[in-house]
């Protein structure tokens, strides 16, 4: 069987222009990565979204916040509110975060991992590295810098053309 390149793979056309191959190339590896991640995630009993609030909840805290309002969540993760609403109740319902009041605003309510959310952060943590490793093993260390520099670079891109929709 030929190998395909992944243009090919996601559905490229020859003369296709080398922006829409770039962008199917971003989605497509995007999708993959997901199917790969997934059963990763099952195994410790949640979701690359669930996986997502509880590691920027983990991180907040390292950095001496005392949990994040759902808003906040939002807008570090990307996502939209309800969306983050819907991840944040089933956590609740597992019982590794809990949402309180904030003070001094009765609408807004924060989120904080409980120690169950700790141990289990840390246990998927314990295995991360190596499923990193996994993913990435396919690039040498040069080819891992670059795609992270290129990422970068698309995302500060993006981010700016955030902001100038933003100030329309």
């Amino acid at each position: 069987m030929k190998a395909q390149s992944p243009a090919d793979a996601a559905g490229g056309q020859a003369g296709e222009r080398p922006a829409d191959l770039a962008l199917r190339s971003i989605v497509h590896a995007f999708g993959q990565l997901e199917r790969v991640m997934q059963p990763y995630f099952a195994r410790f009993g949640i979701t690359g979204s669930q996986w997502g609030v509880l590691r920027t909840l983990q991180r907040s805290e390292a950095a001496g916040e005392a949990g994040l309002r759902l808003t906040d969540l939002s807008d570090r993760l990307l996502i939209r509110p309800p969306s983050v609403t819907g991840v944040v109740d089933r956590l609740e319902r597992l019982g590794v975060v809990v949402r309180d009041s904030v003070p001094g605003d009765l609408r807004a309510k924060r989120v904080t991992l409980t120690r169950k959310g700790r141990e289990l952060v840390a246990r998927v943590l314990a295995a991360h590295g190596p499923q990193v490793e996994t993913i990435v093993a396919g690039l040498n260390a040069g080819e891992q810098a670059d795609l992270h520099r290129l990422l970068g670079k698309l995302t500060n891109h993006l981010e700016g053309l955030l902001s100038k929709q933003e100030a329309k």
